[in-house]
């Protein structure tokens, strides 16, 4: 078999890690051969694909980023499947690995019901908010240099006396936050799926500004206060009409510094956590999953993706993978409580 492989949508750490758990798997054990898919969905409509060998893969696992490249290219554009069967029959291609979050696998789900192309998917997302599978890669790095700036930030605002808000990322979900509040032992953590008002949280500001701490507040891009009718977006809509998120951190600083008399200071860590190199849990979870892909190729399971369930890899389809988000569970929720303020 001749396996095309894609990475589409926003990149994370360890995309490249999963590109090279693929091609060494498939070459050793299936004597297969890859084709490497520039730019998502734009390289298979656009035929810019070119041969993908283990010399290609050497070395790439700790390296942040994609060798393919990525792209927000909606598989439907520019002739779409039809366009698509063309371009792999004239390359020889039988089958497509693609690699993404929400969007790309949804896409790659409707190419196997409704067009019959031959694919399967490998999750990833930073936020960590794709269903039927327990965990994605690249949300482990993001929380990590997340958490490490918050240990930073915490050394200068407890040389000033300041409160310091720290925005990261999350659209729709609060695993970011979360894990890295926890981790950096956070005063406050706001996330998109529990919404509180300001009052709770100057509540939780002047607690710890009263014990003698520096008040570290955690927020997600995509977080609303209660009663808010919209998410905060200061940076306009990307080319698709989606809106760019950003600038909840900046909106509730000077609202605490009003509230509370502390001075507040704002950090938006934004696309740093999506760079740089993967941790090392992240590398190994992406290698197996890019592994499993193979199997999945070589087995002709079109529609199935692979998945982290527990320490075992498995195999679920893409539909469910994106019928509905995983959000931050009440449990999670109720169980930091105690940490706060």
């Amino acid at each position: 078999m001749n396996i095309g492989i894609l990475t589409s949508g926003g990149d994370c750490p360890g995309l490249n890690a999963v590109i090279r758990g693929a091609v060494r798997k498939g070459v050793r054990s299936e004597h297969m051969t890859f084709s490497g898919i520039r730019d998502g969905w734009r390289g298979l409509l656009e035929d810019d694909i070119a041969p993908l060998t283990t010399h290609d893969v050497r070395g790439i696992s700790g390296r942040g980023g994609t060798i393919l490249g990525t792209s927000r290219t909606h598989p439907y554009s520019q002739g779409g499947p039809e366009q698509m069967k063309r371009v792999m029959a004239a390359r020889g291609i039988d089958a497509i690995i693609a690699i993404g979050g929400e969007g790309t696998l949804a896409g790659a789900a409707r190419l196997v019901r409704d067009d019959g192309l031959p694919v399967v998917g490998v999750p990833k997302t930073i936020d960590n908010d794709l269903d039927n599978t327990d965990y994605t890669f690249g949300f482990d790095t993001a929380a990590e240099i997340a958490t490490e700036a918050i240990d930073r930030l915490r050394t200068t605002a407890e040389s000033h006396h300041r409160c310091m808000v720290v925005e990261v990322m999350g659209r729709n979900v609060g695993w970011i936050a979360l894990h890295s509040g926890m981790a950096g032992g956070a005063h406050a953590i706001l996330i998109p799926e529990f919404p509180v008002d300001y009052e709770q949280i100057y509540a939780w500001v002047r607690s710890a500004h009263d014990r003698g701490r520096a008040p570290l507040v955690v927020v997600s891009e995509g977080f609303m206060p209660a009663g808010a009718d919209e998410q905060v977006a200061d940076k306009g809509r990307d080319r698709d009409g989606r809106i760019r998120l950003g600038g909840i951190g900046n909106h509730l600083a000077p609202m605490i510094e009003d509230a509370t008399g502390i001075e507040t200071r704002s950090t938006l860590l934004g696309h740093l956590q999506r760079g740089g190199q993967p941790t090392a849990y992240d590398r190994v979870l992406a290698t197996r999953l890019g592994m499993a892909a193979v199997d999945l190729a070589a087995n002709g399971s079109w529609g199935q993706m692979a998945s982290l369930s527990g320490t075992d890899i498995v195999s679920v389809s893409m539909e469910s993978a994106v019928d509905k988000l995983k959000l931050v569970p009440q449990q999670r929720w109720d169980e930091v409580q105690v940490l706060l303020g």
